[in-house]
Formats: C-alpha cells, sequence, structure tokens
C-alpha cells in the first residue's frame, strides 16, 4: 500500500475559535470552480497561509482549503495535503479509528483514506467510496490572486459524524497539513496535530437547512426535515420531492423522532407569553396519553455549543426554548424514541396554552404518522444444485452451461414497507456480482415484497470463476427518523463452487 510522506515542519495554532460549517442548500460538485456560487455562505475559519471553507449536508462533508500563500501553479503532486479527524471524538489518537485523508502519489485528484496506528504513523491508503479530492488552481472568493484550493467531499459516515439528533454527533476535530513547492513551505494546523490530537480544532456540523415557509406545518412545522405537510393525513406516510433533502416515497417513521417548531407561529408565541405546551400520542384505536421524554439540544454559547437538557414537568407539560438562542436544531419541541411501539398508524397532538393556564388554548395540531420499527425479512430460503439441496460451506463443482445454481429467497415486510431488496454474490479479492433486485416503485402502494421466490426464475445462475461465493441477500425498510432512511436486515450463505 502507498504511504505518505512524513514531513515535520509545523505552524503554531493561530485560533481557538471552532469551524462552524453552514447548510449546502444543493449538493457541492468538488470539480466546479470555487467562485461559481456554490461555497457561499459557507463557514470560514482563519489560519496562517488562507482560509478553511465549510458546509455540509445530511450525507457530506463540503471542505475548502484556499491556500492564499501558495501562489505557485505546481502540476505535480509536490503540492499535497493532510487531513485528519478524530473519528470517536476522544481527543486522543485511537489505533485503526482516527483517519487520515491524503494524495495518492502522482495524482492530485485521486483521494487517499488510511488509519492512524499512533502518533505520526497510519496504515497504508486505500480508496474511499463515496469521498472525494479536487485540486484547483485560481482566484476564489478570499483572493482574485491565483493560488492553490484544495476541495474535497467527505462522507459523514466514514467519519463518523450524524446530524439526525443533538445526541448523535454534531461535531468532530480536525486537523490539516499543507505543503507548497513554490514558494516553498509546510504548514501544519494546528501544530503538530497529528502526534497530539488535543490540539484538533472543533469542527460544528449545521442541521439547519432552510425549510421554505410555504410548506411547513402550521405549529409542528416538521419532523425532522420532512414538512409535516407532506405527510399523508390518512396513510401517516410522508412524500417528499425527488430534489428536497430528504427524498422519501410513501414512508413510514421510525427511530428517534424530533417534532420541530414552525419558526413564525413560535415567534409569535413567545412574543405573547404563550411558552407552555404539552405533546400527546394516541396508540392506533387508542385515545390520547400524554407523551413525556427527555432530550438534549447543543446551544450556541458564543465560542462553542454546550449541551442543554430538557423535560417535561412533574404534571407532564413542556416549556418552549427562546426562539432567539442559537441551539444545534432551532424550535425542538420534543425528541422522542419509537423502538418500543408496536407498527401502527398513531396520532400526536401538540397544543400550546394561553399564559400559565392548562385550560385555554393558544395552537393546537394534531398529525397522524405510520410508526415501523420492524425491519424486512430476509431468508435465503434454499440454494440447490440440479435437484439437489446445497448445504452452507459445501464445495459443489459446476458443469458446462446450461448447469449451475438456483435459489429460493423471501425479501418481505407484512406492514408493506419495503424499499428495496438486493441478492448478490461476493468472491474472490473485493468482487461481486449482482443475481436479482428490485426497489420500490410509488405504483407500488404499500409494498410487501415476497416469499420463497425461485431466483432466477428459469434456468441456473452459473458462477463468473471457480472460487468462495457469499451469497448476501438485503432487504431495506422504507422508514425514514425525518433525516434518512433507517432500518435494513441482511443475511448470507456460503459455499465454494467450481468450474469443471
Amino acid at each position: 500500500m502507498a504511504k505518505l510522506r512524513n514531513l515535520s515542519i509545523t505552524t503554531p495554532l493561530l485560533f481557538a475559535f471552532p469551524l462552524k460549517s453552514e447548510w449546502a442548500t444543493t449538493p457541492i460538485d468538488p470539480a466546479a470552480p470555487i467562485n461559481s456560487g456554490a461555497w457561499e455562505g459557507a463557514g470560514s475559519l482563519k489560519f496562517s497561509r488562507g482560509y478553511i471553507l465549510a458546509k455540509n449536508d445530511a450525507k457530506f462533508l463540503y471542505l475548502a482549503l484556499d491556500v492564499l500563500e501558495d501562489t505557485g501553479n505546481d502540476p505535480s503532486t509536490n503540492d499535497y495535503f493532510w487531513l485528519s479527524f478524530d473519528s470517536n471524538r476522544d481527543r486522543a489518537i485511537t489505533a485503526n479509528v482516527d483517519i487520515n485523508y491524503g494524495l495518492y502519489p502522482g495524482n492530485p485528484n485521486k483521494l487517499g483514506l488510511q488509519k492512524y496506528l499512533g502518533p505520526a504513523r497510519w496504515t497504508g491508503l486505500s480508496i474511499p467510496p463515496l469521498s472525494e479530492v479536487v485540486q484547483e488552481f485560481g482566484p476564489s472568493p478570499n483572493s482574485d490572486t491565483s493560488h492553490r484550493i484544495w476541495k474535497f467531499k467527505i462522507e459523514l459516515k466514514e467519519i463518523n459524524v450524524a446530524i439526525s439528533w443533538p445526541l448523535s454527533t454534531p461535531y468532530t476535530y480536525f486537523g490539516f497539513r499543507v505543503k507548497s513547492s513554490s514558494p516553498g513551505f509546510t504548514t501544519d494546523f494546528p501544530g503538530g496535530f497529528y502526534k497530539d490530537f488535543t490540539k484538533l480544532r472543533q469542527l460544528i456540523l449545521s442541521r439547519k437547512p432552510s425549510i421554505p415557509s410555504s410548506i411547513l406545518g402550521p405549529l409542528v412545522g416538521s419532523v425532522g426535515l420532512i414538512p409535516t405537510t407532506k405527510i399523508n393525513s390518512s396513510s401517516g406516510r410522508a412524500t417528499t420531492d425527488p430534489g428536497y433533502y430528504v427524498h422519501v416515497e410513501n414512508a413510514a417513521f421510525g427511530g428517534t423522532l424530533n417534532l420541530i417548531g414552525n419558526r413564525t407561529k413560535l415567534q409569535q408565541l413567545w412574543a405573547a407569553g404563550n411558552r407552555k405546551y404539552k405533546v400527546e400520542i394516541a396508540a392506533p384505536g387508542g385515545s390520547f396519553t400524554k407523551l413525556i421524554s427527555n432530550w438534549s439540544n447543543y446551544r450556541w454559547t458564543g465560542s462553542t455549543y454546550a449541551l442543554e437538557s430538557f423535560a417535561a414537568s412533574y404534571y407532564g407539560y413542556y416549556q418552549m426554548a427562546n426562539p432567539g438562542v442559537d441551539y444545534s436544531i432551532d424550535d425542538l419541541l420534543i425528541q422522542f424514541p419509537t423502538t418500543a411501539l408496536l407498527p401502527g398508524l398513531y396520532r400526536i397532538k401538540v397544543t400550546f396554552f394561553v399564559g400559565s393556564s392548562t385550560t385555554s388554548v393558544a395552537a393546537t395540531q394534531e398529525l397522524r404518522m405510520y410508526i415501523d420499527n420492524q425491519v424486512p425479512s430476509a431468508i435465503i430460503e434454499s440454494v440447490k444444485h440440479g435437484s439437489s439441496e446445497v448445504s452452507a460451506c459445501a464445495i459443489e463443482t459446476i458443469a458446462a452451461a446450461p448447469d449451475g445454481v438456483n435459489f429460493r429467497i423471501t425479501a418481505h415486510d407484512p406492514e408493506g414497507n419495503l424499499r428495496a431488496m438486493s441478492f448478490r454474490a461476493t468472491y474472490g479479492s473485493g468482487l461481486a456480482t449482482s443475481i436479482y433486485s428490485e426497489s420500490y416503485s410509488s405504483s407500488s402502494g404499500l409494498w410487501q415484497g415476497f416469499t420463497n421466490k425461485l431466483i432466477p426464475a428459469t434456468g441456473n445462475w452459473r458462477p463468473p470463476q471457480s472460487c468462495a461465493y457469499s451469497f448476501v441477500l438485503t432487504a431495506w425498510a422504507r422508514t425514514t427518523n425525518g433525516y434518512s432512511y433507517i432500518g435494513h436486515n441482511s443475511t448470507h450463505r456460503n459455499l465454494t463452487l467450481l468450474l469443471s
């Protein structure tokens, strides 16, 4: 495996403030020029040689190292970077956990990923599946003089960051090196970060996309990023437009849910002194009972985000957080887990009261939400060679065509919340081949999938080469927590197939 060059020149830390990322309304293409407009409004932090720019959405961190002082256009990879993340956020180097990105030698637009083994020690480079880097030389929003710019698209999952709710991971710690051959400098930010993670700088991700007010609900504006106006009042399932932040089709809800208020309405209620509210839930066919939950939200203090706890009073009432204060999730009314609830159509009601009253209603809204935390079944019912069942770990010889194997598989969700299924074979060194797949179509309504389906429908499946194979069946749920789809089930069967 390729290794990064180990240089040791460092530059001292300049600022103690964190880098605050801003929401990317549309995904940023790192190949597009930095002056194309996509980086407008990005979070910015100065370092000794230039600026760091940051935006993010629900899936990617978009980071730019705008190296104003690197004004020599070296076409080779003598100009390079390191970019490190403290994946478990413990401010210490954890072997085989914490990540460093770097360039593949000889290829300025090929991103490599490696794990830390200790201070200034790493594994070899591998290729991340979705993360990218693009090198640019030209002007930027910070300078009209042409200079080196490194633009990154980093998968949040890869650096162990999630923005779904406050107690997940709305932040990480990072450091980087930039090397320029003309003019000659090597700058670390912060100095010596790759030996001591206590020096890393905090990067706080945005969870605040601007949802158009025209599609927000009147009181409960959204569930996560899904406007309540996009939840079908009869089925309790959500459908959003293909170009929206979170695209879901006829999706049930599950996991931990955030009910987020309509900002304009909450400001009006706050100004009128109507700040007490209750949240109620009714199971399918049942009556309303108080929904009691405790949660935390990160409040901006002016220099960092501090965790603040929220809970109902003894009588089950909540106090609205000041809508004028900057929280990691603004206007959060309640966060509650649904994993203990049986599948079904629930009613959830939020009621604000006038002043200190418990009877005079200032505003109320009822939602109907289909909740389903059960994952679809994924079963490889049988593998047959001719009429004979092939047991797991068997070694089977396949004769000339049309000889081969066939399968019976089940991918089924009784509530009709199946999103997709995939049946494939993995083999060799990182090789894979698809055998069969299906995915949800809006015309399907409630899609349950199938049971005991013969694959292929006619004939046999023949392996591409003699090898040990793992046959993998995965079924994904059409269930969302308001930020992304969640829930899947997977199984596999191993055997060796030899072509005669």
